[in-house]
């Protein structure tokens, strides 16, 4: 399909992910502990499971071992890095997964961070927008020969900024956001306009001791803040001031990105992002005694029903 048709046919089939779903790194756990993490996932009535892409498992190897292991949860990519793979793998990679799991499988790509791009695989981080711009032709036109999924993958963007912003709406489904306030989901919905998806990761800590919470999440934000740029000059361009950023971050930022507290405080979280434009929250269900592992009370305790 022509770049300028695809987005609208896509939509015209929009995958059920449902209002809220989950999202963790998994490369703490062995693979088949993974696979029964999925499928707690499941039991508990969430539609679907992002999986991320960093410096552990190939995440669409990862998505079908993990499909084979469910029966109706959808696996996401949240994201999948396009400087680590050309575009027509992507779209082989994509469409191959979806195949074999029935449709029930998200592809969510993004251009990464300069760090992970230059440093870690050598690729030139110049233009990260415009190779992102580039690169969604190519993968939607590329040769396929293998029998397709029933229905086109569908495809979010990583955005936070205005142009990858408006590039998610009108080259594909939408977009995923990460590490941002429900200001921030207000903002990317007006952008994007009423039908596109967006898909707000939403970290969360079911703690309600200060200290306890604010160090687990102090931990958990040290990797993005202020390391990666990207994160650091979207909360900037939200107003969030440099003395912010000191020190670990101050109690008021932290406090914006990860929810943390009892199950009702959570909650109106969850609520205000989808308030603010959210057609999904990504729950990141971190756990407050400093493991990697995810914390099952919280995936049980915002169920889906």
């Amino acid at each position: 399909l022509p770049c300028s048709n695809l987005a609208g046919a896509l939509l015209t089939r929009a995958m059920d992910i449902g209002k809220v779903g989950i999202w963790f790194f998994l490369d703490a756990m062995p693979a088949a502990d993974t696979a029964e993490f999925a499928k707690l996932v499941e039991k508990n009535g969430y539609k679907a499971l992002w999986i991320p892409e960093a410096v552990g498992r190939e995440p669409f190897a990862h998505a079908a071992y993990l499909l084979s292991h469910t029966d109706r949860l959808a696996i996401a990519t949240g994201i999948a890095n396009i400087w680590a793979r050309d575009a027509v793998t992507m779209a082989a990679a994509s469409k191959t997964v979806a195949e074999l799991s029935g449709g029930r499988f998200l592809l969510g790509i993004g251009v990464s961070h300069k760090p992970l791009v230059t440093n870690l695989r050598g690729h030139s981080y110049d233009k990260p927008y415009s190779y992102m711009k580039e690169y969604l032709p190519k993968m939607k036109n590329a040769l396929y020969l293998a029998p397709a999924p029933k229905d086109p993958v569908p495809v979010v963007l990583a955005a936070l900024h205005p142009k990858m912003l408006a590039l998610s709406a009108a080259e594909a489904n939408g977009t995923h956001t990460y590490f941002v306030p429900p200001e921030h989901t207000a903002k990317a919905r007006a952008q994007i306009g009423p039908n596109a998806m967006l898909c707000a990761a939403q970290a969360v800590i079911l703690e309600t001791d200060a200290t306890k919470a604010r160090t687990a999440a102090r931990e958990y934000m040290k990797t993005y803040v202020p390391r990666l740029p990207n994160y650091t000059n979207n909360l900037k361009a939200l107003g969030w001031a440099d003395k912010e950023f000191e020190n670990g971050c101050s109690d008021r930022l932290v406090d914006a990105i990860v929810a943390w507290g009892a199950e009702g405080k959570i909650r109106d979280r969850i609520d205000a992002h989808l308030k603010a434009g959210a057609s999904h929250v990504c729950l990141l269900p971190l756990r407050a005694d400093g493991s990697p592992l995810p914390d099952h009370r919280a995936v049980e305790a915002f169920r889906q029903r």
